[in-house]
């Protein structure tokens, strides 16, 4: 192949790379659309990574044991000391693939492996080595919990140690790839002060994520992240938290998980306000998210039992309308304060 022609094949995958994840996420299809080149490509690459051991950690079709030896297989498909082929794991993912007309966009993105990982690993060394690690530590502490959990068939996390450990392997990794990106070139301080706080930023998102996702989270992938100790409480078992006479109780084992994640709210706002613009990073790409996630916090405050009862509690769509519209033009870090406050209380739209 001639140069020009990998350099095609390269743009042509980088643009199916940027699809996909406009597919697979609405959140980080704001962020990267808000963000410049090249950080734009790292985080969209950095992503979709973790998002093929997130969609076969999340399978609830795929036996625990076969989780967890897929996940480790990937894990040694990233470490660029070990020999393991793409095709060798292509051939053991192949069977728990859906069939092409039943995929949905994650599995998508599993099935093109080799086209995520060969547009990875064109990229410029120092960028592509700083998000390795981060992104191996993310995939080798999923393949530990389907593997600590393998006898229930799904995860059953117990207490909110264990649920805080979880959301570090599944966002707070995340973060430190975001960060080790973000922080090149910064000053010592600024840099060490990032790095302090972009775990409360990453908990903050993972923990809304599980407060809001109780109904889909069980049925659709047989895992419970509410701790089994606060369910206990509440006299619910762990695999009957959907039903109709434990609303009550698992509506005031959400609370707590938000109310947890409102303890991150202030770290990850100090987080914002020191990150740097720069190598393509914009403020917007990551204010936004976590407004929306105390848009979020706001509508688990006021109505709970929707997690349970609907299944869909999230910032209305005319309110994320809204927040874009604050950042069409560059914002002052100053408003984060504004835009908070007024979040916590009502819809921005209003």
């Amino acid at each position: 192949m001639t140069t020009a022609q990998h350099e095609l094949t390269t743009d042509a995958d980088l643009e199916w790379c940027y699809d996909a994840v406009h597919g697979v996420s609405r959140t980080f299809s704001i962020t990267i659309d808000r963000l410049e080149e090249p950080m734009s490509k790292h985080i969209c690459l950095g992503y979709l990574l973790c998002r093929i051991a997130d969609t076969i950690e999340d399978a609830g079709h795929i036996p625990p044991a076969e989780q967890t030896e897929l996940l480790t297989e990937y894990d040694r498909l990233l470490d660029p000391e070990t020999d393991q082929s793409v095709e060798a794991f292509m051939a053991n993912v192949e069977p728990w693939l859906p069939e092409p007309a039943d995929r949905s966009n994650d599995w998508n993105v599993v099935a093109e492996t080799p086209r995520v990982l060969q547009t990875f690993e064109s990229l410029n060394e120092e960028p592509r080595e700083i998000m390795r690690e981060p992104v191996r530590e993310l995939v080798d502490g999923m393949a530990m919990f389907t593997d600590r959990y393998a006898d229930e068939g799904g995860l059953r996390l117990q207490t909110l140690e264990e649920l805080e450990e979880y959301c570090w392997y599944a966002a707070g990794t995340v973060g430190t790839l975001i960060t080790g990106l973000v922080a090149r070139g910064a000053s010592k301080d600024r840099a060490e002060e990032m790095r302090d706080n972009a775990r409360s930023f990453a908990l903050l998102l993972q923990l809304v994520n599980i407060a809001k996702d109780v109904e889909s989270d069980y049925h659709e992938e047989n895992n419970v992240y509410l701790p089994a100790e606060w369910l206990a409480e509440e006299d619910v078992d762990l695999d009957a938290v959907t039903d109709e006479e434990n609303h009550n109780g698992v509506t005031n084992v959400v609370e707590r998980v938000t109310g947890r994640a409102e303890t991150y709210l202030d770290d990850a706002q100090r987080y914002l306000e020191v990150v740097p613009e720069q190598h393509g990073n914009r403020l917007s790409a990551w204010a936004i998210p976590y407004l929306l996630a105390v848009g979020t916090m706001r509508e688990l405050r006021e109505r709970p039992e929707d997690v349970v009862e609907e299944g869909d509690v999230k910032v209305p769509r005319a309110e994320v309308y809204a927040l874009l519209q604050q950042f069409e033009e560059d914002m002052s870090r100053s408003r984060l304060d504004e835009l908070r406050a007024t979040m916590a209380e009502q819809p921005l739209h209003q």
